[in-house]
């Protein structure tokens, strides 16, 4: 009986010693600490209606939706645009848009009306790509939705200029 007690006490006072605190020499800086934060005033809430988008109080103001072709369908490849294959363009590239670099993978694994696709370490709109697709001489870059986010062209043998649908310049290379 006398075993159980001294042992517990040991596992006691064993546990009590992990809970010291210990101090490394030039780590300890509670003589050099700040002083805390002062508390700040917050201005009071209010409430109201918002104006209509862009400050148009009249609907008649807002300017008539364009007439033709929808936005989904492709633009025409430039004159100098190269042809280009699915197969050539599966793999790893390079991407630089809005003057980052980040990492593209194509593959030619079905995904809705396209081939499944990503990106790594991009930002702006490259972040929700999950499909593309070849159309004519352009490749088309879409979100996880099927919407179109981009498009580029061939312009050289391992290099492809565009832009996404905001309108900033987006380039691959191997």
């Amino acid at each position: 009986m006398k075993f159980k007690y001294a042992a517990t006490g040991v596992a006691v006072v064993l546990s009590l010693a992990g809970c010291q605190r210990t101090s490394y020499s030039g780590l300890d800086n509670s003589s050099s600490s700040l002083p805390p934060l002062q508390a700040q005033p917050v201005p009071s809430v209010q409430s109201g209606q918002l104006p209509p988008p862009g400050g148009a109080t009249d609907p008649s103001q807002f300017p008539a939706a364009p007439s033709g072709a929808p936005t989904s369908v492709a633009a025409a490849a430039p004159a100098t645009a190269l042809d280009v294959t699915k197969e050539s363009m599966v793999g790893n590239w390079r991407v630089t848009n809005a003057g980052a670099s980040c990492d593209m993978f194509l593959t030619l694994t079905n995904l809705g009306s396209g081939s499944r696709g990503g990106t790594r370490g991009c930002a702006g709109p490259l972040t929700t790509m999950g499909s593309w697709e070849v159309e004519g001489k352009q490749v088309v870059l879409k979100d996880r939705n099927g919407n179109v986010i981009g498009r580029l062209y061939k312009t050289a043998d391992t290099r492809f200029d565009g832009t996404t649908n905001n309108g900033q310049p987006v380039s691959l290379s191997r």
